[in-house]
């Protein structure tokens, strides 16, 4: 049997956010860090905390949803690095924070369940609708990369993880 290209994006689309494979995926990446985990930035100014990282990946990924259900746009954001921000701070706001992006993250699988083979035919400006999940997952499995190396600077992640 032949796996439609929306059954390979939902493979990978699982695989950025709650499956194990080459790498941890989103979810682990996040499990049990504190709000002021969160907000702990690496000395230098390139360096984003984890609660900038989380709120950049929802803006993109809620820039997408909307794009793809094909509802009015968001107002841009001024510039990539103003999607970097914490409004608030504590951890009800951190809680809130990481559900809102596994939120967008599930609503967004839903678009991409529904995706045809025709995902990669766009008759549009700019990418295909498959081109464009695919590139979302590839910008998660990043930024997830980004957030472990935080966690590993600041001794939040685990010396021995397990994981199958």
């Amino acid at each position: 049997m032949q796996n439609k290209i929306s059954d390979v994006l939902l493979q990978n689309w699982d695989y950025v956010m709650d499956m194990e494979d080459w790498a941890p995926p989103l979810s682990a990446a996040l499990e049990g860090v504190t709000s002021e985990q969160a907000v702990w930035k690496p000395q230098g100014e390139a360096g984003n905390s984890i609660w900038e990282t989380v709120n950049h990946l929802t803006y993109y990924k809620e820039r997408l949803l909307i794009k793809l259900k094909g509802l009015p746009k968001l107002p841009e954001a001024e510039s990539n690095d103003a999607t970097f921000t914490v409004a608030e701070n504590g951890e009800e706001a951190w809680e809130q924070a990481v559900a809102k992006l596994k939120k967008v993250h599930a609503s967004l699988r839903e678009v991409i369940e529904a995706l045809e083979e025709g995902a990669y035919d766009w008759g549009g400006s700019g990418h295909a609708p498959g081109e464009e999940v695919m590139s979302l997952i590839l910008h998660d499995s990043y930024h997830t990369g980004q957030i472990v190396l935080v966690r590993k600077l600041q001794g939040s992640w685990p010396t021995n993880r397990s994981f199958n």
